[in-house]
């Protein structure tokens, strides 16, 4: 198998990094998210709105690429605002199910990894992956975390860089990690998505959505998946439109 890989190397970390995709990405202003894989539909949900409007605002959204959290990431952001950090060599799309994202990501946004091309996925590859993460963001949003999980590294990264960290609000019993920052100052909760934004200077509640305004006319299937492609799937998966004998309805 051929090792040919393109390679570089960046003002964010000192060792040499492959990649597939678009480099004017590195230039943009990018904000880490990450969380469980486990993650509820509460912090996939909130996470993808938050992700469609920074980047809907100029903003690249830098994960992980694995189901959960990861994923509703890199989704609502679309793959051209997407920077994924792989945990495999660049040859490699890991996890399986999330392939035709991946590639996605591959000929629209940009895919980076640390690791040798046919390197598989292990255990070790995951906190070294991480750090990368957090080394690209401006700051570090934890979707769902539980205590001892892999987001822990994150975290732990974040503060050892002197990164904010912000997490979503959950319920007593779930996502215990978040609640232990929050209990232990070490991170800031975001209450509401307009309000975080404004944070980072966007002022513009009312962003529209065109595939959601097109899909209030209950086109048929074909039709939206002719004019927007993956996004009906996307937005499927997100819970925000259903598929009705053939035509597609907001939810």
């Amino acid at each position: 198998m051929s090792t040919n890989f393109n390679k570089i190397k960046t003002e964010y970390y000192k060792k040499e990094l492959y990649y597939k995709g678009d480099l004017k990405l590195l230039n943009k202003r990018k904000i880490s998210i990450v969380g469980s894989r486990r993650a509820n539909e509460y912090s996939k949900q909130t996470i993808y709105q938050l992700s469609q409007k920074l980047s809907q605002n100029g903003f690249i959204i830098v994960s992980g690429g694995a189901i959960g959290i990861d994923t509703y990431a890199h989704m609502g952001a679309g793959s051209q605002n997407t920077i994924m950090i792989s945990a495999t060599g660049i040859d490699k799309r890991y996890p399986k199910t999330n392939a035709n994202m991946i590639k996605d990501i591959e000929q629209n946004g940009l895919v980076l990894s640390e690791f040798e091309p046919n390197t598989p996925s292990n255990i070790y590859n995951f906190p070294i992956r991480n750090e990368l993460i957090v080394a690209l963001g401006e700051v570090l949003i934890v979707g769902y975390a539980d205590e001892n999980s892999g987001t822990q590294r994150s975290i732990e990264f974040a503060l050892k860089q002197n990164k904010d960290i912000y997490v979503l609000p959950h319920r007593l019993n779930e996502s215990r990690l978040t609640h232990k920052l929050l209990q232990e100052q070490k991170a800031k909760p975001i209450y509401d998505i307009d309000s975080f934004l404004e944070g980072f200077g966007i002022k513009d509640n009312e962003i529209k959505d065109d595939f959601l305004e097109f899909c209030k006319t209950n086109p048929t299937f074909d039709e939206a998946v002719a004019k927007y492609d993956t996004k009906v799937y996307e937005y499927e998966l997100a819970g925000k439109i259903k598929v009705l004998n053939g035509k597609i309805f907001l939810t």
